[in-house]
């Protein structure tokens, strides 16, 4: 068995636009087949890029689970994408996830992984450790409730890491490398959500952003954030559970003006969380996130210009 290889995905570059404002309105970008896309700024850039790394819903053909997929797809931060989807109007760059977290989650380090999962033991170059209570591939969709009926051969778990995990993070990493060079700067938003019951006794707010102890991005971007949510009537609360985990520990190193941030939302202010559908909020919670990623725009232009 070799070492898993790079690149050898599909990749799909787009220019669509509709009506005759075609030239103001045109989206491009990148997608990967059943991997990700890539939406690009929409006239003057920004070195800001948003992800969302678990709304993805496209349950590959290889994923054999057995638990029913209502209660998988759980799992879902569903909708996140959409809830920043203006986010290229403020000349952001935005990219999401297609496949599943429950399939493999990229917000996990590639050797997160419980060797007791394989059916045998993982060549030589990849040392699985146990890192996280969930880590890369999951093995529940609830508790007492198993996705698989067995373990899973290493090199299935190779290729799903070889077709999703690396992809995603190339991904990411080129966009905020590629800004990084351009402005000496990068700011980045780790997009997700948190399941609750709709009840202040959940006791994690409304939002809850993550800097891992301020070890990700300047305090004063964390802070930017929690006074502008809480200006518009939130409850927020900041490394409360919720602390950000692979994605903003790889992108954050503020000492190098690289800047990450993870922001949950609460399932309950826009989705019903039995049914996976929209609730009639939806829309005024989008409306209070795409006003959040223009000031946070704002902010940026401000500190470029100091």
């Amino acid at each position: 068995m070799t070492a898993p290889a790079r690149g050898r995905q599909r990749l799909r570059f787009y220019v669509s636009a509709n009506g005759p404002e075609a030239m103001r309105s045109q989206v491009t970008g990148l997608e990967i087949p059943g991997v990700l896309w890539r939406r690009d700024p929409q006239g003057a850039r920004l070195p800001l890029v948003l992800d969302s790394p678990h709304s993805g819903s496209l349950y590959p053909d290889d994923f054999a689970y057995r638990c029913p997929l209502a209660v998988l797809r759980r799992a879902e931060d569903a909708y996140v994408d959409e809830l920043y989807e203006a986010a290229p109007a403020f000349g952001a760059t935005l990219i999401g996830a297609l496949f599943p977290r429950s399939y493999l989650d990229p917000n996990r380090a590639p050797d997160d992984l419980d060797p007791a999962l394989l059916t045998g033991p993982l060549p030589s170059f990849f040392n699985p450790r146990p890192v996280t209570r969930v880590g890369l591939v999951r093995r529940h969709a609830l508790p007492g409730v198993p996705i698989y009926d067995g373990k899973l051969s290493p090199d299935d778990v190779l290729a799903r890491i070889e077709r999703y995990h690396s992809p995603y993070h190339n991904v990411l990493d080129d966009a905020c490398e590629r800004l990084h060079a351009e402005f000496g700067a990068v700011w980045h938003i780790n997009c997700h959500s948190m399941p609750s019951n709709g009840s202040p006794r959940d006791g994690h707010g409304d939002f809850v952003l993550g800097d891992r102890d301020s070890t990700t991005c300047a305090p004063e971007f964390t802070d930017f954030v929690a006074r502008f949510l809480r200006g518009l009537g939130y409850d927020v609360r900041i490394n409360e559970g919720y602390k950000g985990v692979e994605i903003i520990r790889r992108q954050g190193r503020p000492a190098e003006n690289r800047h990450s941030l993870q922001i949950e939302v609460d399932r309950s202010l826009y989705m019903d969380q039995r049914t996976l559908h929209r609730l009639p909020r939806f829309d005024r919670l989008r409306a209070d996130l795409t006003h959040l990623v223009q000031a946070i725009g704002e902010f940026i232009r401000a500190r470029l210009r100091s």
